[in-house]
């Protein structure tokens, strides 16, 4: 089977698992960095919209960084992408807050440009019947990382190999500004053991995602 198969068959099982009333499907999507959790909540997003229109919509969990200036003052800058670097109290709240399918929530984004948060990057409304929360850490085992599995109804999990996580780990800080010496260290003291963590993490997952594109 091809990946666009495989997601659009996993689109049809949620569409199945969010229909009726008012109830909002939460469905985690966690990874190691780089793994391509951004591109299989767009597909699903898009194949759920084919089926019902405008009724999914992405929660990228990147938009809860904190930002450039508070990780220089906790002297965690360098390190950006470990877990302490995210607001996890805020994300928490803010998942407690979706679960409400019946008003308009403003969600942050990440912009890659300039490593910053957007507040109110996304707007989940009430049709939106299926939220995906992608992100690093949704299955993370530590305080207070552990509490965002209450929210969610499902973690999938996205396998992926780390030769090729690396590759767009590095292409992705060289077209951030990152020298090549610089991309390599920021890959190797931070991304890397971050995707380690990560991975230990994975036997809590609801569904392990072996996709043929991003394996």
């Amino acid at each position: 089977m091809t990946t666009l198969t495989i997601i659009k068959d996993l689109a049809k099982e949620l569409l199945t698992k969010s229909e009726g009333g008012t109830y909002r499907y939460i469905l985690g999507l966690a990874g190691a960095p780089a793994a391509g959790k951004s591109t299989v909540a767009r597909l699903l997003k898009d194949m759920l919209d084919e089926l019902s229109p405008g009724m999914a919509v992405v929660a990228p969990m990147d938009g809860f960084h904190r930002r450039n200036d508070e990780l220089l003052k906790m002297g965690l800058w360098e390190l950006k992408g470990i877990p302490a670097t995210f607001d996890a109290e805020a994300f928490l709240a803010k998942l407690e807050e979706i679960q409400d399918g019946t008003r308009r929530i403003g969600w942050p984004t990440f912009d890659r440009t300039i490593e910053e948060p957007t507040e109110d990057g996304v707007f989940i409304e009430p049709e939106h019947k299926v939220v995906i929360v992608e992100g690093n850490y949704l299955l993370l085992d530590i305080e207070p990382w552990r509490e965002v599995g209450d929210y969610l109804d499902e973690v999938w999990y996205l396998e992926s190999d780390q030769a090729v996580t690396k590759e767009r780990l590095l292409a992705r800080h060289k077209a951030g500004g990152k020298s090549e010496a610089a991309a390599v260290v920021k890959v190797e003291s931070t991304d890397l053991p971050n995707a380690e963590l990560i991975e230990e993490c994975k036997g809590k997952a609801d569904r392990l995602l072996s996709l043929p594109t991003f394996s």
